[in-house]
């Protein structure tokens, strides 16, 4: 039997090894990339990692006097969406049954059931900027959440007001915010407030009499308190629930 000559032979095995070497790196590189992989990989989240939660439910203050309520009835327009809730407040007997028979008749206040106007012995006369204008927004919001389930912000609104964007944007923006978030504007540093609002002695008449005024500034002067610190801000705030 003749041999083959030795370098044949090298040639014959380097070909097999060549052939043979794709089928075994393979399971090589599976068992490498197995190693490496741990051993529980979590969902990757949706939406950007946010939770898929219903959106905020705003809770509304729409407060007037007498003669408002044209604009009221405009406003609550504006304002109105099925997901939020609504309270009413205006001075005057003839505005009030007049915003009641608004409500009633207008096929979605009805059917949704949000919307409420207050009554008579719940709302009474104002005077901007006197004790009666706060006393009424913190008795509206207790209503609202007696009334309403689920609201997470307090928006007060006067028949002035309008909104600039609808309330479906505005649900969507609120969904991103924090609910324990509030918008008041606040500050510590009165400067020239001290001498004109609050050394002045006021009086708020809607305390005694029925109709919309304003409040009277005496001219007498007052010390300021020194058992606590005043702090001055706008009315038009939103506050949360959290």
């Amino acid at each position: 039997m003749r041999k083959q000559p030795p370098q044949a032979h090298r040639l014959r095995w380097l070909r097999a090894l060549l052939l043979a070497l794709p089928l075994l790196s393979v399971p090589i590189l599976y068992a490498a990339l197995g190693a490496a992989r741990p051993a529980h990989v979590p969902p990757m989240p949706r939406s950007g990692g946010r939770r898929h939660e219903p959106p905020p439910r705003l809770a509304y203050l729409i407060s007037g006097g007498a003669g408002d309520g044209p604009r009221i009835r405009r406003l609550l327009r504006a304002l109105y969406h099925p997901w939020n809730c609504y309270l009413v407040g205006v001075a005057g007997e003839e505005e009030r049954a007049d915003l009641e028979a608004f409500v009633r008749g207008e096929e979605a206040l009805r059917r949704y059931g949000n919307v409420r106007v207050a009554a008579a012995g719940e709302w009474s006369p104002v005077s901007r900027r006197g004790p009666t204008e706060l006393a009424a927004i913190l008795h509206a919001a207790a209503v609202l959440l007696r009334e309403f389930d689920g609201w997470s912000w307090f928006i007060n609104l006067s028949s002035s007001d309008y909104p600039l964007m609808p309330q479906d944007d505005i649900l969507h923006i609120f969904s991103y915010l924090p609910r324990d978030l509030n918008f008041i504007e606040h500050t510590s540093n009165i400067g020239w407030k001290e001498y004109q609002r609050a050394r002045p002695i006021i009086v708020d008449p809607a305390l005694q009499i029925s109709n919309k005024t304003e409040v009277v500034t005496t001219k007498e002067k007052r010390s300021m308190p020194s058992a606590f610190k005043i702090f001055v801000g706008i009315v038009s705030s939103l506050f949360s629930t959290v």
